[in-house]
């Protein structure tokens, strides 16, 4: 039996997560420091991995949490496929229950199923799981990368990990994360297993 080991990791933290403000596909904002402390505490935990390639999205924050990787000598290609959900006119402005009804409106209508309306100028989960799905076969397609590591975004992850975990959309907020927590998924050619789930062991 083939095994392919899938590292999933979220990018390390943003300014604009400290600050609660929506990013999205639209804002390619960088790392703080405390990403960047992040990053470098992921790579001091697994840098002994003999990762065979390294996917991001093509978002500046996913490829700086793997820099040190890449810097290794690592494959690495970039899909704007597996960037974050794009948030519409929600992206750049700071989001509370107060403020943006709308907004957790939408997320409640997600939950209960409605996975396919998108938010107002922006993505449905549908369609974010409908262009990450071509990127996903084209990783499943290299045997010959048997360990890889995947860095991409929060609400992208989630759609990510109910599409090949086999949960229905709707139940994608199963999935908790924080910024540079990991998934460690294996998959045998016809299933999957999560072995680590939403692990920041390394942040410690």
């Amino acid at each position: 039996m083939s095994l392919k080991k899938i590292y999933l990791i979220r990018h390390g933290q943003t300014d604009l997560n400290l600050q609660g403000i929506v990013q999205g596909s639209g804002v390619d904002s960088s790392l703080n420091d405390t990403g960047r402390w992040q990053a470098d505490k992921f790579f001091d935990a697994y840098q002994h991995v003999p990762f065979d390639k390294i996917y991001t999205s093509a978002l500046q924050r996913s490829v700086q949490s793997v820099q040190k990787f890449i810097d290794l000598g690592i494959p690495h290609e970039r899909h704007a496929g597996l960037n974050e959900i794009s948030w519409g006119h929600r992206e750049g402005t700071r989001i509370t229950p107060e403020e943006d009804a709308y907004y957790y409106e939408m997320l409640e209508r997600w939950n209960q199923g409605e996975t396919d309306v998108p938010i107002e100028g922006g993505e449905s989960p549908q369609q974010v799981a409908d262009r990450q799905k071509p990127v996903l076969d084209l990783i499943l397609s290299r045997p010959e990368e048997e360990t890889i590591l995947v860095c991409m975004h929060g609400r992208a992850m989630r759609v990510l990990l109910a599409q090949i975990l086999n949960y229905p959309l709707h139940q994608m907020d199963r999935f908790v994360h924080q910024n540079l927590c990991l998934y460690l998924l294996n998959h045998t050619g016809s299933m999957y297993w999560v072995e680590r789930f939403a692990d920041v062991s390394h942040l410690a």
